[in-house]
């Protein structure tokens, strides 16, 4: 992995020349990791002029879920009572002659960012901008190869959790059932707060789980992701509590499965973001569900679980190959409850055979 991690360190360094910076201090962690190979709490990556350093107050916890740092980088361990690791950073920047240093400003806070003009007046700060989110959007096969695991391991906790008894059992008691059977098959963990939603909570996006519990006649939508060796991905999906759903129950399934559907046809390289969110859109909205819908459809994973690009109506860009996204439209109706479906995909060419489906836990409507 040392070469693959040079290489993204060279290309983002051709960027920070073509805009005028010979040196470039990265502290967004997730962005750290991608570089580094693994982003110790409060780490820095300074891409020097002789040679690239990683900074960290402490040693780093030997790991491997956390990552370790690539062996051809020079680590520097300052003391965990001291200086901020990026403001040693701008001094050493300034050591090595450098003139400017390229930031990433939406990261660092005021305050850090006036440290490190204090402590290197006469380097001149640039801002990098998104430049290593632009790196990250396109996985290569080996970062692919680890959200696919991940998504194994998110089939496996959900499939186990379908074959045990729900009724009667609480939202926030099956959370936390699901998020142990992630850890169980080998996730570092869930990827974000797992939801578990029924009856009129059901098909709320982000739902967090609270005490009710689960009765016959119910909804019951999950949403929970797994995180392997730092990346992320996800899967949701809805299910019926009893012996035979209810005909409106049935009719929001097939719709918000339509719209799904319909999002992940739209998978393709060089189609536009907004055309993927539209896609999906407009089968809800047609139905009479526009005014209720959540502001996007789907967006990137990967280091970050919530991630460029985002798949919604105003979104600029345009799809590549070999960026994964998630398609998870929703329908809540106050009161009654609802239906959410969500999948995580990569987009393949249609010469590849169309978009890769990760999470691949059946999207029949199941009577539990």
């Amino acid at each position: 992995m040392s070469e693959v991690y040079a290489a993204r360190r060279e290309r983002l360094r051709e960027r920070g020349s073509a805009g005028g910076s010979a040196t470039t201090l990265v502290s967004r962690p997730a962005n750290v990791r991608y570089l580094a190979g693994a982003a110790p709490k409060g780490a820095v990556l300074l891409l020097g002029l002789g040679e690239d350093v990683l900074l960290c107050a402490g040693q780093p916890d030997d790991h491997p879920a956390d990552g370790r740092p690539d062996a051809s980088l020079r680590l520097q361990v300052l003391p965990s009572t001291g200086r901020d690791p990026a403001v040693a950073a701008a001094d050493l920047a300034a050591a090595q002659g450098a003139e400017s240093l390229a930031v990433e400003e939406h990261h660092l806070t005021v305050a850090r960012h006036r440290a490190l003009q204090t402590v290197a007046p006469r380097l001149r700060l640039a801002d990098l901008g998104g430049a290593v989110e632009q790196l990250r959007l396109i996985k290569d096969e080996e970062e692919i190869a680890l959200l696919r695991i991940g998504a194994e391991i998110v089939d496996q906790a959900l499939s186990e959790l379908l074959e045990s008894i729900l009724v009667g059992r609480t939202e926030r008691h099956l959370g936390l059932e699901l998020e142990r059977r992630l850890v169980d098959h080998g996730a570092d963990g869930p990827a974000f707060a797992t939801s578990v939603a029924t009856g009129p909570n059901s098909g709320r996006r982000g739902h967090r789980p609270t005490d009710r519990r689960v009765e016959e006649g119910d909804f019951l939508s999950v949403c929970l992701g797994a995180t392997y060796r730092g990346y992320r991905c996800e899967i949701g999906r809805t299910f019926v509590i009893g012996t035979s759903p209810a005909d409106w129950q049935i009719e929001l399934y097939d719709l918000v499965f339509a719209a799904q559907r319909a999002g992940r046809q739209a998978l393709a390289p060089g189609a536009a973001y907004r055309d993927v969110d539209r896609a999906a859109r407009q089968v809800l909205d047609s139905a009479g569900y526009g005014a209720g819908l959540p502001p996007l459809t789907g967006h990137g994973v990967g280091l970050e679980i919530d991630e460029d690009p985002q798949l919604a109506p105003s979104a600029m860009g345009k799809l590549d190959a070999c960026v994964p996204v998630t398609v998870e439209p929703g329908v809540h109706l106050p009161g009654r409850g609802g239906v959410r479906i969500d999948d995580t995909l990569v987009v393949r060419p249609e010469a590849d055979g169309g978009p890769e489906l990760l999470t691949i836990t059946t999207k029949e409507l199941l009577a539990l």
